[in-house]
C-alpha cells in the first residue's frame, strides 16, 4: 500500500511539473489551447521568436527580416517588440479572428498568449479598467499594410467581448457601422492599396463604469481633397462616387441627373480606372445606405448628402470657353441647371460666381472677370471645398450619434504612414511631418515606460543613446524659422510670391541646416538626383525629395468670396452648416492648410500624451497584394521607415526579458532540487536560489522588487532548453511508473492522470477565485468604512481611505502638472490636502519660473524687451499687431553688402543699430521711391543708393504717426522751423511694427507714437499740409486720390 502511495505521489508530482512547464498551457472550458511566449522558444529555429527582443543579434536588420520571414511562412503574421505589435498583411483570410479566438485572449496576461491584435486590445481594455487611466492604440504603416483592417478587428473585439445591454448594442452597431461610411467618403483606390484611407482618423471609444462601450468620438485629419479633382493614372476618386453610380436606383440617378457610367464624368476619368476587381461598388452601396440608417441619418439628410455628391460630379463637367478678351464663359448650361437644383442656389448667381471674382476696395464691391485658367481653378476649388466641408460635417454627424459624457476612453489612431514616392508634394510633406511627430512621441514614451518600470523595480536606469528627431520637427514647425512659417509668410506677403520664391527663401533662411538641402546647395553628386524645384529633408527614416510646385496653392487653399456667398445662400441644410454666414463677415484671413494641420497635430499629441499608449506597426509584404509572397527590399524599406530597429535597440538597451517571480519560478522550478517540487519561502529567495543553481552570472540578470530581469536571450534559451530536457526525463519516469509491476492494482485504486490533473486544476482555480473574492470584499469593506469616517482624525477605520485619496491625488497631480509658466491649471485637491496642494503649487510654479528665467539668454532677453515696447505702443491699437507677436524682431533687415560703402563712410564713427528697406512717397504727386532707413545711436537717415537724402536727429523728431489699420505707412514729423528739413517724411515698411519699435527705442520716443483712425495730417514744407486717408478694403492699395490726398486701402485682419 505504501509503494502504491509513493508511486501515486510521484505520478502527481511529475504531472504537476509537466503541467506547470508544459509546452502547452491547458485552460478550462472552451477556450482551447493557449501557447505562451516561452513555450514557442522550443520551435524558434522553425518559426522564429515571438518577440524581437529575444533575437540574439538584435542590431542586425537581416536577422530582424529573417525572423519576420520565418513567421510569415508559417502564417504567423504577428510578432512583438516588447509591448509593440508588428503585423504583416497576409493578403488572405486566416482563421484567427473567430469568436473562440477572442475568448482565448480575453482577460489573459499579455505574454501568456501568442502575439495577436486581440492581445493588444485586451491589454489596453484591462489597463483602462484596473488602472482607471485612458488608453490609446496607435496604428501606423504605409498604404496597404492593413491599418484599417487592424482598427476594424479591435472594434470587433470590443463589440463581442465587452458587457452588453440594449442601449450598448445600439452604440456597438453605430461604432461598427461608422467604418463603411467613413471608408466610402474617405477611402479610395490607389496604386498601392485598393481601399486606401485618404485621411487620418483618431477615434475615442468610450466605456462606462461597467466596461461597456457606450459612445465614441472621431477626429479627422488632412483629407486628400485634391483627389476630388485629380487622380494619378491607375487610381480612383473616393469610393462614394462609384458606389452611387453603380448601386443607385434608377429613380435616384434620374433625380440627381446622373448616368450609370463613370466615364461620363471628368472627375472620374483622370485615373482611367473606373472598375476594380477586388471592389464590388454595387454591394458596397447597399452596405453604406444601411449604415447611414443605423447611425441615425434621416431620409432628408441622406437625400441632401447625395445631392452634394452628385453636384460635385456636375461641377467637374462644367466646361469653359474663351472670349477674344481672354475672359472665360460657361458653355454647359445643362450642368448649371442641375447644380442650381441640387445645391438649392440661384443658377444665374452661381454662373456669375464661377466666371468672376469679387474685389472690395474702399467699401465698394468690384467684379473682375476670370480667364480660362482662373475659372477652372475656381471651379475645382469649389468642388474641393464642398466635398471637404461635407466630409467634416459627416464626421461631426457621426459624433453626435455616438456622444457620451464622463466615460473612460480607449483611443484608436489610424493614420497614414511615412510616404516616399517618385514625386512627393505638399501632402507627403504634411504626412511625413506627422510621422516625425509620432516617432518623437513613440521614442519618448517607450523610454519613459522602460525607465518607470526600472525605477519601480529598483533597477538602476542606464541612459539610452538614440537619435532624437526633435531637430527635424523643429526644422519643420519652429516659429519664424521653420519650413511651415516660411511657407506661410510667402503665402501671406504681398507681391509676386511663387513656389520658386518659397524655395529661395527656404535656402536663405534654413539653407545651412544639416537635415535640409536643395539643388542649389547640394554637392555635384546629389544634384544629379535632385530637380531644380526640389528640396530634400533628411527624416528619421531617410531622405525624401519634395517638389515645391503647388505648395503655395495647396497651402492657401483659398475659395473666392463670391463662391462662399453663393454656398451660404443654399437651401441645402448641410451646406448651410458647412458654409457659415459669419465667415463672410470675418475679414481676418483664414489659417493656411499647413498651420491648421500643425495646430491639429499639436492637439493630437496632447491627447496621446494624456493616455497610456499601445502600438501596432503594420507592414505589407509585397506591392502585388499576393498571399505568401515576401519581398525583402520592400520589407526592409518599411522596417526602416517605421523605425522598428531603433525601437528594438531602445528596448534591448537594458534587459531583453523580464517576468514576475511567481511566473518564472512556477515554470522553471523543476530545474533545481531546492525549488522542486514546491518552494515554501519568499518568491524572491526562490528565484535567487534557482538562478544560482542554473549558473547565471551576475552580469546576466538582476532581481527587482517583484520581477527578474534577464539581459541576454541566450541565457533564457539555455534555460528553456534545459527545461525541455527535464520534461522528457519526467515523462520517462511517468511511463516507467505506469508500465511497471502492479499497474493493474494501481489503476484500480488510482484515477487516470487526466482526471487527477483536471481535479487538481479545478481545485486551484476555486481557491484562487475564493481568495480574490475575500480580498475584494475586504478592500470594499475598508473603503466604505474609511469613507464614513473620512472627516474624523486619522484612525484605523479611515487610514486606508485617506491613504488612497492622497495617493490618487498625487498620481493625478503627477500626470497633470502644468507644462509651462503660462499654464495656470492645477488639479482640485480633496479637503484634507488643500493646504498641502497650495504649497506644492507655489513651489512648483516658483521652480518653473526660476528654471525659465535661468534659461533666458541675453539675446532672447533683448528680444522680449523689444516685444514689451511693441506691446505698450500697439496692443489693441494697430490692426496687424497680433500678426507680429509670434515673429522675432530682426537685428537688421539689410546686411553690410546691401548698404553702399559710401553711406557707411559718411556715417563715420556712428554705430548703425538697425537698417530696413522702405518706400518713400514724394511730397508732390506721392510718387513711390525705394529708399533705405538707417537708425544710428543719434539719428535716423534716409538713403537713396549712395546718397544721404535726409538726416533726422532724434532730438528734433517731434513725433511719429501711423494708422490703426494693417498698412505699413507712417510719418516722421520734423520741426517746420528747421530749414535743413523739407517737411515731414512719409514712409512705408513691410515690417511696420518692428521698424517703429526700433525707432521708438533708439530715439527714446515710446510715448511719441500717435496711432490715428481715418486720416493723418502732415507738413509738406513751405507751410503747406498734406493728408493721408485710410480706409478698409480687401487688399492693400496706396495711390493718389482725386481730391489730392494720399489714399491708403488696407485689409482688416482683426476686429477690435
Amino acid at each position: 500500500m505504501l509503494a502504491r502511495n509513493v508511486d501515486f505521489n510521484l505520478t502527481r508530482v511529475c504531472l504537476e511539473c509537466l503541467f506547470a512547464s508544459s509546452i502547452y498551457r491547458i485552460a478550462v472550458g472552451s477556450d482551447g489551447v493557449r501557447i505562451s511566449m516561452e513555450s514557442a522558444l522550443t520551435a524558434r529555429d522553425r518559426v522564429g521568436v515571438q518577440d524581437f527582443v529575444l533575437l540574439e543579434n538584435h542590431t542586425s536588420e537581416a536577422a530582424f527580416i529573417e525572423n519576420l520571414r520565418k513567421r510569415f511562412k508559417e502564417n504567423l503574421i504577428y510578432t512583438y517588440i516588447g509591448s509593440v505589435l508588428v503585423s504583416v498583411n497576409p493578403y488572405k483570410d486566416l482563421e484567427i479572428y473567430t469568436k473562440n479566438h477572442m475568448e482565448r485572449y480575453r482577460g489573459v496576461n499579455f505574454y501568456e498568449v501568442s502575439p495577436h491584435v486581440y492581445a493588444v486590445s485586451d491589454n489596453s481594455y484591462r489597463s483602462m479598467r484596473t488602472e482607471r487611466k485612458d488608453q490609446c492604440i496607435l496604428i501606423s504603416g504605409e498604404s496597404g499594410a492593413g491599418k484599417t483592417e487592424a482598427s476594424k478587428k479591435i472594434l470587433q473585439y470590443y463589440a463581442v467581448t465587452c458587457p452588453a445591454s440594449d442601449q450598448v448594442e445600439t452604440v456597438k452597431d453605430r461604432l461598427l457601422q461608422s467604418n463603411p461610411v467613413l471608408e466610402a467618403f474617405g477611402n479610395a483606390k490607389t496604386l498601392r492599396n485598393d481601399n486606401s484611407s485618404r485621411f487620418g482618423k483618431y477615434m475615442d471609444i468610450q466605456f462606462d463604469f461597467k466596461g461597456a462601450p457606450v459612445g465614441g468620438h472621431i477626429l479627422n485629419y488632412l483629407l486628400e481633397k485634391s483627389r476630388v479633382v485629380h487622380q494619378n493614372h491607375g487610381e480612383r476618386n473616393f469610393h462614394i462616387f462609384y458606389q452611387l453610380i453603380e448601386g443607385g436606383e434608377e429613380d435616384l440617378l434620374r433625380r440627381l441627373g446622373l448616368e450609370r457610367n463613370p466615364q461620363q464624368y471628368q472627375y472620374l476619368v483622370k485615373g482611367n480606372c473606373p472598375k476594380v476587381s477586388s471592389i464590388n461598388d454595387r454591394s458596397d452601396w447597399k452596405v453604406v445606405r444601411k449604415a447611414l440608417s443605423v447611425i441615425g441619418f434621416s431620409e432628408d439628410e441622406v437625400e441632401e448628402l447625395l445631392n452634394i455628391i452628385a453636384s460635385v460630379l456636375h461641377l467637374g463637367n462644367i466646361q469653359y470657353g474663351g472670349e477674344d478678351s481672354g475672359n472665360a464663359y460657361i458653355t454647359t448650361d445643362t450642368q448649371i441647371k442641375y447644380l442650381a437644383r441640387l445645391l438649392g442656389v440661384d443658377g444665374l448667381v452661381l454662373k456669375e460666381a464661377l466666371t468672376h471674382k469679387t474685389i472690395i476696395a474702399k467699401g465698394e464691391e468690384l467684379k473682375s472677370p476670370l480667364n480660362l485658367e482662373q475659372a477652372s481653378s475656381a471651379r475645382d476649388a469649389l468642388s474641393k471645398a464642398v466635398y471637404g466641408r461635407t466630409f467634416t460635417w459627416l464626421v461631426n454627424k457621426i459624433n453626435v450619434s455616438l456622444t457620451y459624457k464622463n466615460a473612460s476612453v480607449i483611443g484608436l489612431l489610424d493614420i497614414y504612414g511615412f510616404e516616399v514616392f517618385q514625386h512627393n508634394s505638399f501632402e507627403q510633406f504634411c504626412i511625413n511631418y506627422c510621422n516625425e511627430k509620432l516617432q518623437q512621441l513613440f521614442i519618448e514614451l517607450t523610454l519613459k515606460s522602460e525607465q518607470d518600470e526600472y525605477e519601480a523595480e529598483g533597477i538602476t536606469w542606464e541612459p539610452v543613446q538614440y537619435f532624437n528627431n526633435k531637430i527635424i520637427c523643429d526644422l519643420v514647425e519652429e516659429k519664424f524659422k521653420g519650413i511651415i512659417s516660411i511657407l506661410d509668410e510667402e503665402c501671406l506677403r504681398p507681391g509676386d510670391a511663387s513656389d520658386i520664391t518659397f524655395l529661395e527663401k527656404l535656402e536663405n533662411t534654413v539653407g545651412g541646416h544639416a537635415h535640409l538641402t536643395t539643388h542649389k546647395l547640394a554637392d555635384g553628386k546629389t544634384r544629379k538626383v535632385m530637380g531644380r524645384e526640389e528640396f530634400r529633408l533628411l527624416h528619421y527614416a531617410g531622405e525624401v525629395n519634395y517638389n515645391v510646385n503647388g505648395f503655395l496653392d495647396k497651402n492657401n487653399d483659398l475659395l473666392f468670396r463670391n463662391l462662399k456667398e453663393v454656398m451660404c445662400m443654399s437651401d441645402n441644410k448641410i451646406l448651410t452648416q458647412c458654409f457659415d454666414r459669419a465667415e463672410l463677415k470675418d475679414s481676418k484671413r483664414p489659417e493656411t492648410a499647413a498651420t491648421q494641420f500643425k495646430t491639429s497635430l499639436a492637439k493630437l499629441m496632447e491627447i496621446l500624451m494624456s493616455k497610456e499608449p499601445s502600438y501596432v506597426r503594420c507592414i505589407k509584404p509585397n506591392d502585388a497584394k499576393q498571399a505568401g509572397r515576401f519581398d525583402d527590399v520592400l520589407i526592409r524599406h518599411q522596417v526602416k521607415y517605421l523605425g522598428l530597429m531603433e525601437n528594438l535597440r531602445v528596448r534591448r538597451a537594458g534587459f531583453a526579458y523580464r517576468r514576475h517571480y511567481e511566473t518564472f519560478l512556477q515554470r522553471y522550478k523543476s530545474l533545481c532540487p531546492e525549488t522542486w517540487p514546491s518552494w515554501q519561502g519568499k518568491l524572491a529567495d526562490g528565484v535567487s536560489t534557482l538562478v544560482k543553481h542554473l549558473g547565471y552570472k551576475p552580469e546576466e540578470y538582476k532581481l527587482g522588487r517583484s520581477k527578474i530581469f534577464i539581459r541576454f536571450p541566450k541565457t533564457l534559451f539555455a534555460t528553456e532548453d534545459a527545461l525541455e530536457t527535464r520534461k522528457h526525463s519526467l515523462a520517462s519516469k511517468l511511463r516507467l511508473i505506469q508500465t511497471g509491476p502492479g499497474l493493474d492494482s494501481l489503476a484500480a485504486v488510482c484515477p487516470s492522470p487526466a482526471v487527477v490533473v483536471q481535479a487538481w486544476w479545478r481545485g486551484i482555480l476555486a481557491c484562487r477565485r475564493a481568495q480574490r473574492k475575500r480580498q475584494a470584499a475586504n478592500t470594499i469593506r475598508r473603503f466604505i468604512k474609511g469613507f464614513i469616517y473620512r472627516h474624523n482624525e486619522r484612525c484605523p477605520e479611515n487610514e486606508y481611505f485617506l491613504d488612497y485619496v492622497r495617493y490618487s491625488f498625487l498620481m493625478k497631480l503627477r500626470r497633470n502638472l502644468p507644462k509651462s509658466v503660462l499654464d495656470k491649471s492645477w488639479p482640485t485637491a480633496p479637503t484634507a490636502l488643500i493646504e498641502a496642494s497650495e504649497q506644492l503649487r507655489k513651489l512648483y510654479m516658483q521652480n518653473m519660473v526660476w528654471g525659465y528665467c535661468k534659461r533666458i539668454n541675453p539675446e532672447w532677453k533683448h528680444q522680449l524687451e523689444q516685444k514689451m515696447v511693441a506691446s505698450e505702443i500697439f496692443k489693441n491699437k494697430k490692426d496687424n499687431y497680433p500678426q507680429s507677436v509670434p515673429k522675432l524682431f530682426m537685428g537688421t533687415r539689410l546686411n553690410g553688402e546691401e548698404i553702399n560703402p559710401k553711406v557707411l563712410q559718411s556715417l563715420g564713427s556712428e554705430t548703425m543699430k538697425y537698417a530696413v528697406p522702405v518706400t518713400k512717397y514724394d511730397r508732390k504727386g506721392y510718387k513711390a521711391r525705394p529708399r533705405q532707413l538707417l537708425l544710428t545711436s543719434n539719428c535716423a537717415v534716409i538713403v537713396e543708393e549712395a546718397k544721404l537724402k535726409q538726416r533726422i536727429d532724434y532730438a528734433a523728431l517731434k513725433g511719429i504717426s501711423v494708422s490703426s489699420l494693417s498698412d505699413g505707412v507712417f510719418v516722421l514729423h520734423v520741426p517746420t522751423e528747421d530749414k535743413k528739413q523739407k517737411g515731414d517724411v512719409v514712409l512705408q515698411s513691410d515690417h511696420i511694427i518692428e521698424t517703429l519699435t526700433k525707432v521708438a527705442i533708439c530715439a527714446d520716443k515710446v510715448n511719441s507714437i500717435n496711432i490715428n483712425q481715418g486720416s493723418i495730417t502732415f507738413t509738406m514744407g513751405q507751410g503747406k499740409e498734406g493728408i493721408i486717408d485710410f480706409t478698409s478694403g480687401s487688399e492693400l492699395l496706396v495711390a493718389k486720390a482725386k481730391n489730392g490726398h494720399l489714399s491708403v486701402t488696407a485689409p482688416r485682419l482683426n476686429s477690435r
